[in-house]
């Protein structure tokens, strides 16, 4: 199969591009590397450089690259931008999806994996997020995953075309210093533009009800969530529907460890990977709307797709980390 992979150039993205070129699918990519780095690609690796708002060019890259499968990864996913641009998060990620949907299914394209969050859970009340726990998402973004998930499974019932949806939780490291993470958007890379600066990283609150005060988290290793969506895009790709019936494949999944991280424990360990011999945090006010744990049930994606997490915390902070320093290097 050719596989189409939208936002391939990013974080993300190139680690799904790696491992599914690692595991001999062919793969084309559209980015319109708004994000994504044109150098974290393969030199054989096809990248059309564009958007999904585009509908002749999607037509076009699905048929002259003859793809028979779709990726789809490319979407804004910032929470606080997405509370200050509504508009732009529901035109970009939902508008986009039915853009690129449309194209896929009049393509006759049969299997599409959408990579959803955890946002579309918001603050789940509970010790284990299962996919089966109240989607009430806080923010555009979360409502923008949502969304997305009713219109593929929509499409998918009513086009016959087999589709998967991940709902990935926080995810960390990287597989290849080159391939890292660069944005502070996220706790870890937070933490190390901190320490860098040689100030000490920020916990806001420590008064919520987990065992030291701090929020609780499940962090995946962005290798782990990369084999998560090969293993669904095979899985897809079979030649019959779940449990051997015949049709189209639906499915919907946690990517997660099923262990829970606090703030604090994050910030002891960035302390002990990086060195930095400075207070390991300072505790600041709470911020609104951080649910005191979220972590996922992982039963689900491993008795269906055979895929469980290999890396623990330390390799996802370890790996965050040479990034960071390679980055750091070959940006001066």
């Amino acid at each position: 199969m050719m596989w189409l992979i939208t936002g391939g150039a990013g974080y993300i993205g190139a680690h799904v591009v790696r491992a599914m070129r690692e595991a001999g699918e062919r793969v084309v990519v559209l980015d319109d590397l708004t994000s994504g780095v044109a150098s974290r690609l393969p030199h054989d690796v096809p990248l059309v450089r564009g958007s999904v708002l585009d509908r002749a060019l999607v037509d076009r890259v699905l048929t002259e690259h003859e793809v028979s499968g779709v990726v789809h990864l490319a979407a804004r996913k910032q929470v606080g931008e997405s509370v200050e641009q509504p508009i732009r998060y529901y035109e970009e990620n939902v508008h986009g999806l039915a853009v690129l949907l449309g194209a896929v299914t009049a393509a006759d394209v049969r299997a599409f994996v959408f990579s959803s969050s955890a946002a579309v859970y918001g603050m789940p009340d509970v010790d284990l997020v299962t996919e089966d726990t109240p989607c009430l998402p806080m923010n555009p973004y979360g409502e923008t995953k949502l969304a997305g998930e009713w219109l593929v499974r929509a499409a998918g019932r009513a086009h016959g075309l087999s589709t998967a949806c991940l709902r990935y939780f926080n995810v960390a490291g990287s597989a290849s210093p080159e391939l890292a993470d660069t944005g502070v958007f996220n706790i870890i890379p937070m933490f190390f533009d901190k320490v860098t600066e040689g100030q000490a990283p920020l916990i806001f609150g420590d008064d919520y009800a987990t065992p030291d005060g701090s929020c609780v988290r499940d962090y995946v290793h962005v290798a782990d969530l990369a084999d998560a969506h090969l293993a669904a895009a095979r899985w897809l790709a079979g030649p019959t529907g779940p449990a051997g019936s015949a049709g189209p494949r639906d499915l919907t999944v946690n990517v997660g460890t099923g262990q829970g991280v606090s703030v604090r424990e994050m910030a002891e360990l960035v302390a002990d990977v990086t060195g930095h011999g400075g207070p390991i945090a300072e505790v600041a006010p709470r911020r609104a709307g951080d649910p005191a744990r979220v972590v996922a049930s992982a039963e689900r994606i491993t008795r269906e797709l055979g895929w469980s997490a290999r890396y623990d915390v330390r390799a996802m902070v370890t790996s965050a980390w040479q990034g960071w320093l390679h980055h750091q290097a070959t940006s001066r």
